[in-house]
């Protein structure tokens, strides 16, 4: 099939992912697929990986059949940003540690590529959150994010202090390091680090999570994607920062408010394989599952 063209996005830092960028080029030419690289990623890369160089920003992936990333979850992310305005797939294998949400790693990356060349994988919708922040009613920055939305002291030496709200009604208010609002996809990543629960992809939901709470009810809840969560900021306290998957940061003054939906748009990943979810747990966090019943 002619015509085709894939977006390749590169953690272009280290030598051995520019390396395996030439490979997975290589691959690609042969069946007559096109690259197209970032242009401020091409410098890094050799000429012949690619043929057509674009700005990073919303079009980039206009008219590919999807962004195949080298990297770990932090270049998936980036990737994800370019992919979702043009509503094509995610594909990324693992360069870094554990890379949680890449589909491969580099022991089948021929196979990954094969597989998209034959067009033989399956598209996953992952949903995502749109965030709006505001004080006063001005709004102050409307994001979104695919892991998690956090709200966080913007200096180590202070507590912030928050109050929590779902659907307009109050939860709970107390002094932390910050609060992060998720998805199922992101309760593997921050969410996790701070205590939130592990949610399997499948299931719709909205996870909030306190970090370091000086409270005595400060658990993780699990709410309706289409409840309203919102962050208030105490407008007598100190400033906060509002991080989307730790890419797009605004500052927050203090009395500002953040609320987090559903997201209208979600972010498209690509599956070369029926593995269920729990075995991709239990491998990525090499979780032991032998017990006295294998003796």
């Amino acid at each position: 099939m002619t015509g085709r063209e894939v977006l390749l996005v590169v953690h272009t830092g280290r030598a051995d992912t520019r390396h395996t960028a030439e490979k997975v080029a290589g691959w690609f030419a042969a069946a007559d697929v096109k690259l197209r690289v970032l242009a401020d990623e091409a410098p890094q890369l050799d000429s012949a990986c690619y043929q057509n160089v674009v700005r990073g920003g919303p079009d980039a992936a206009e008219g590919t059949e999807l962004v195949f990333v080298l990297g770990g979850d932090g270049t998936l992310l980036r990737a994800a940003e370019l992919a979702r305005p043009a509503g094509v797939p995610v594909l990324a294998v693992n360069m870094g540690r554990v890379g949680f949400l890449a589909e491969a790693d580099t022991d089948v990356l021929e196979q990954a590529v094969a597989q998209v060349i034959a067009q033989n994988y399956e598209v996953d919708d992952r949903m995502t959150v749109d965030v709006t922040a505001s004080l006063g009613g001005r709004q102050l920055a409307h994001t979104w994010a695919l892991n998690e939305a956090s709200v966080e002291k913007s200096s180590r030496d202070r507590i912030l202090d928050v109050r929590i709200e779902v659907d307009g009604r109050p939860v709970s208010a107390f002094g932390c390091d910050g609060v992060l609002c998720a998805t199922p996809t992101g309760s593997t990543a921050y969410a996790f680090s701070a205590g939130g629960p592990v949610v399997w992809p499948d299931v719709q939901a909205l996870l909030v999570v306190p970090s370091n709470a000086h409270a005595m009810f400060s658990r993780p809840l699990v709410v309706s994607p289409g409840s309203v969560v919102a962050v208030e900021v105490d407008p007598d306290g100190h400033p906060a920062v509002l991080c989307c998957d730790g890419r797009r940061t605004f500052v927050l003054p203090p009395g500002a408010r953040v609320e987090v939906v559903g997201g209208t748009k979600p972010t498209r990943l690509v599956r070369l394989r029926e593995e269920p979810f729990t075995d991709r747990l239990v491998h990525k966090f090499e979780l032991p599952v032998q017990s006295w019943r294998d003796r």
